[in-house]
């Protein structure tokens, strides 16, 4: 089932230059997609459209396959969770307020609201002491698991994230990101983010558009727009130097596969199978190998990784 639907749209802002175009693009329930491309190319836009913050001068829009003009703008809204990079925090209004402002618009008792508010500051990671607390008295990554924690209180089908991470250092950036795969594995959300950041979009997207003045260039996995470009622009946007993005970005355990016979080598060194094929790479190379052993979460043997994992898994992605 396609959450989003876009069928030929056209959108612009002073009624001659389009900031997107003939765009046609399925958004299926239960992908996270990444909104991937240059300043400029329609991302936000597109990413705007899809809660009727902006309207199209020409196509069609679906929302779970209902014209998107058909439903209640509130309704529609209300049905659909939305982080962006400043958090959008009410300054005077208590972290627990803040979470559970969309209920109370919605009616809901008060006690389910303080549990909802509950369950969710733990469910991003934080301690329910923080919901007393102002968002002045929260870093910038604290309040980004705020605004996630508040996209998901309505318990939305459809999360719209507009480069939710971007205000934050690198490493408050990587725990976000993990933390909000790890929210979409648990909850089965269909999740869309305009990032700017290659490797973002590699690390947490199940499926990526490559947007570039107003259309889509190519979409697909990371795989496919790195190994199976459609065109010059692809292959110039996914250059080499983002080879480096897909190894930092891609786990062990996505290319290892067991094979009858393969057993434990004593000689290799040991890798677990949640680490990226960069890390197993620096440890080929510490060490002076060719493969390693691979671990699973249990500690238990689970085959072997040698660059030519990578090269098998490449090849199978794009048959």
């Amino acid at each position: 089932m396609n959450m989003v639907s876009f069928q030929n749209v056209y959108k612009s802002y002073d009624a001659q230059n389009y900031v997107i175009s003939d765009l046609t693009l399925d958004i299926r329930k239960g992908e996270m997609v990444a909104l991937l491309g240059p300043s400029g190319c329609g991302k936000t836009t597109l990413l705007k459209m899809i809660n009727r913050l902006h309207q199209q001068d020409k196509g069609k829009i679906y929302i779970k396959n209902r014209p998107i003009e058909d439903w209640d703008v509130i309704e529609l809204r209300r049905g659909i969770g939305y982080v962006i990079q400043s958090t959008g925090l009410f300054p005077h209004l208590s972290i627990e307020k803040n979470i559970s402002y969309v209920l109370e618009i919605m009616g809901i008792a008060e006690t389910s609201r303080k549990k909802r508010a509950a369950e969710l500051i733990e469910m991003v990671g934080l301690d329910i002491t923080y919901l007393a607390k102002l968002p002045k008295e929260l870093s910038g990554g604290q309040k980004q698991r705020v605004g996630v924690a508040r996209a998901l209180a309505a318990d939305p089908e459809l999360i719209l994230m507009d480069e939710p991470f971007g205000a934050v250092d690198a490493l408050v950036r990587k725990n976000l990101q993990d933390e909000v795969k790890r929210l979409f594995k648990n909850l089965n959300k269909t999740i869309v983010f305009v990032t700017h950041d290659i490797e973002e979009a590699f690390h947490m997207a199940t499926h990526i558009v490559l947007l570039n003045n107003g259309k889509v260039e190519q979409e697909g996995t990371k795989e496919d727009l790195i190994f199976g470009p459609k065109n010059d622009y692809v292959s110039s946007f996914f250059g080499t130097k983002q080879y480096g993005a897909y190894l930092n970005a891609t786990k062990i355990k996505d290319v290892t596969i067991l094979e009858n016979g393969e057993k434990f080598d004593n000689a290799l060194p040991i890798i677990t199978y949640e680490n990226t094929l960069m890390d197993g790479i620096r440890l080929m190379t510490e060490f002076g190998v060719e493969k390693l052993n691979v671990y699973n979460s249990n500690n238990v043997f689970c085959g072997v990784f040698s660059l030519s994992c990578i090269h098998r898994h490449k090849i199978t992605d794009n048959i």
